[in-house]
């Protein structure tokens, strides 16, 4: 019985295909993240534009803004499953299509996290 002298050597390695299926979640995930945020931002307009100063605003804004979000969540899920997110961070993750500039910052901190860890 022979046991490996090198750590590095006792870990599976990652395969070419869960790296392809990680780098895809990942593309998915930050199209939609900066979708959202977009959306969200143009909603937070409309919303101060209707409500602030009785402006006449389109009501299709909030229902274009809901349906990406509900992608991004699917997305975002996709993705935290594929790299093992803990709870908490997905739920953040999730979370953060709702408040206005999050998505950006979220993005960018797990996109660096993602590619650091997983070489994508």
């Amino acid at each position: 019985m022979t046991t490996s002298e090198n750590p590095a050597e006792t870990r599976p390695a990652k395969r070419p295909a869960d790296t392809r299926k990680i780098a895809g979640a990942l593309l998915r995930y930050r199209v939609l993240a900066w979708a959202t945020g977009l959306w969200l931002l143009l909603l937070t307009v409309e919303m101060i534009a209707k409500y602030g100063f009785g402006a006449d605003t389109p009501s299709w804004i909030a229902v274009v803004h809901g349906w990406v979000y509900f992608v991004y969540l699917l997305f975002t899920a996709d993705l935290a499953v594929k790299v093992r997110w803990p709870l908490g961070r997905t739920i953040g993750t999730l979370l953060a299509g709702t408040v206005p500039l999050l998505s950006f910052f979220i993005e960018h901190r797990n996109a660096v996290q993602v590619k650091r860890d997983f070489g994508v």
